[in-house]
């Protein structure tokens, strides 16, 4: 079978692998669709697993059909459709009992998942080692839908860790309006009640911000882009701060407008720093970093988009151009979400 392989920094090549067989409690999909995350460029440039990581198959947002099953798997049928819950963790310590993978207490010892370490679903099949990990998607589109794993769920439970904070007289700013961003915007709108402030460069973005329910947009290259943002919350600035960016630029605006007693999110990756100090942001702030979302929660988003209530923009690609695409991705020519096709 053909997968997108990952060799090194900056090697990635199309190649033909041996199709797996699965056992005991193993699953095999026939993949229909694989999400291109930003992350996977951290990975292929950056060298974000390491200096010497594995050669393995790239993609981490997968939905497809169970195509065979090993003999310790129960609960599933053939032909099923269903996405790959992410990050795999050990599944025995008490985070992974919780469902809570994400933050397995392994995590340092073991690869983060499939595509991050291990061979992920950039392939017309996908071997998943539990059938813990696989979530039934009832009559959704494998192809559209691949990108909840990650570009829905991620903002999803970032959201949810400030659920408390989301009040109908709160203001919510939200950078970055890409992959994650334009999720986030969804799912604030159908989960919450307040009101948003949508930030990025583009003003291709900031018009999908609108169309995705923002309240408000600002251009976070102005000058005066924190002035902007505190005419619009007033004295009381904004209860939470979702950043889907993690720039210099970002951060910094960031730490301007959040308020007291507030939360500062950051999910980007993008390597700013947070100068911090007694006054770097107001009293009662929380300052957290979330990584991915728990399993649960990927049925509440499987759930949510079940009912209509996220939509996701995505461009579709045969797998053959998974090199053309994560060059578009990293000059930002990407609206939405690619997502390949085997």
């Amino acid at each position: 079978m053909k997968a997108v392989r990952f060799h090194g920094t900056n090697d990635v090549r199309i190649e033909e692998v041996e199709k797996p067989t699965p056992k005991g409690d193993e699953v095999l999909l026939r993949i229909g669709g694989a999400g291109v995350c930003h992350s996977d460029l951290h990975i292929i440039h950056d060298g974000i697993l390491g200096p010497n990581p594995a050669t393995f198959t790239l993609g981490h947002e997968n939905a497809g059909w169970i195509e065979a099953m090993g003999d310790g798997v129960k609960g599933l049928k053939k032909g099923e459709a269903v996405l790959v819950y992410g990050p795999w963790g050990c599944g025995h310590c008490k985070p992974c009992q919780e469902s809570r993978e994400n933050y397995c207490d392994h995590q340092s010892e073991n690869a983060f998942g499939g595509g991050l370490g291990l061979d992920g679903g950039m392939a017309e099949y996908m071997l998943v080692p539990s059938s813990r990990l696989l979530a039934p998607i009832g009559d959704l589109d494998p192809v559209i839908a691949a990108p909840l794993t990650d570009a829905a769920l991620t903002p999803y439970a970032a959201i949810r860790r400030s659920k408390d904070k989301l009040t109908s007289d709160a203001f919510v700013v939200v950078f970055g309006i890409g992959g994650l961003g334009h999720v986030a915007l969804q799912i604030l709108k159908a989960t919450t009640a307040a009101t948003i402030i949508a930030g990025d460069i583009s003003s291709d973005k900031l018009d999908l911000a609108k169309k995705h329910g923002a309240d408000y947009v600002v251009n976070t290259t102005d000058k005066d882009v924190v002035s902007q943002i505190k005419a619009i919350t007033g004295i009381k600035k904004a209860a939470v701060v979702l950043d889907f960016v993690g720039v210099g630029p970002t951060v910094t605006i960031g730490q301007q407008v959040v308020g007291l007693d507030g939360d500062l999110t950051i999910v980007g990756l993008g390597g700013g720093h947070l100068d911090f100090h007694a006054a770097a942001v107001p009293y009662g702030t929380r300052i957290s970093t979330p990584y991915w979302g728990a399993r649960t929660e990927l049925l509440e988003v499987i759930a949510l988009a079940r009912q209509g209530k996220i939509k996701i923009d995505i461009e579709k690609y045969p797998m053959e151009q998974a090199v053309e695409v994560y060059d578009k991705l990293a000059k930002g020519k990407i609206k939405g979400r690619a997502v390949l096709v085997p």
